[in-house]
């Protein structure tokens, strides 16, 4: 009796799996065939790709609820070249203001920036755009003195002079970095020893303060070896390198 019993129940399995079979079988090939669970997979992934390699954390610089973008401007270069903005689409760089009779910051600068140039030796997409805020003195060829002694090699590192009055206005409202001239003190002129960073599309970027604001500017003095200057500032040239990596990896 129990044998009958067993033998009906592998029958009733057998039918069901029969029934599933014919009903639900040929529903799951037409949803393969459509392309239906890959097209739902792929743009998962899509998305999750996107967001991890191609977004970073870091803000733009905002003016009336804007992102501000660099301005337009046209120097010539330590070549002999003149160079634009638009030489700088699609590249992550650096910027500063500095000259070349500096006695003070400017050495300290322009040492950080070589390094930050090694680090960054393998991209073709990293660049740096060095202005003179002495362009009287700081000619053409006394940039390209300049720029070979302290060993630029990046070809997208261009130094930069022109109309003395368009430099000053690119430094204090383009990019918010000051600069001027200052019989007062020594050298002559005064300015700012930060950073800006710019982003492939022409965006200040900077991280954000301990308040949620954009820090805009990158200490430019004080070298990683130094980690402090006297006055226990903190070195930033180690957080520059960090977020130009991130940049580099937007489109």
């Amino acid at each position: 009796m129990s044998t009958k019993k067993t033998n009906y129940s592998f029958i009733g399995i057998a039918f069901i799996i029969l029934v599933f079979g014919i009903i639900f079988v040929p529903k799951i090939i037409d949803r393969i065939k459509g392309d239906d669970v890959i097209r739902t997979e792929s743009r998962s992934m899509s998305l999750s790709t996107s967001t991890e390699e191609f977004v970073s954390d870091l803000m733009f610089l905002k003016i009336n609820g804007e992102p501000k973008k660099v301005p337009e401007f046209s120097f010539v270069n330590q070549n002999g070249e003149t160079i634009s903005n638009k030489d700088y689409e699609g590249k992550v760089y650096v910027v500063e203001f500095f000259f070349i009779t500096c006695p003070t910051i400017c050495p300290r600068m322009n040492r950080n920036l070589v390094q930050i140039q090694n680090t960054f030796s393998e991209f073709k997409d990293f660049g740096v755009a060095s202005f003179t805020i002495n362009p009287d003195y700081d000619s053409q060829e006394v940039l390209k003195n300049y720029a070979d002694n302290y060993g630029v090699s990046n070809p997208n590192w261009h130094l930069m002079t022109g109309d003395k009055d368009v430099i000053y206005e690119l430094a204090n409202v383009g990019f918010n970095i000051y600069a001027g001239e200052n019989p007062n003190v020594e050298g002559g002129f005064e300015h700012s020893g930060n950073f800006a960073l710019i982003d492939k599309n022409g965006f200040i970027r900077s991280r954000k303060d301990n308040f949620g604001n954009p820090k805009i500017f990158y200490k430019g003095i004080i070298s990683e070896e130094e980690k402090q200057d006297e006055d226990g500032e903190t070195e930033e040239i180690s957080m520059l390198k960090e977020d130009i990596a991130k940049l580099l990896k937007e489109e």
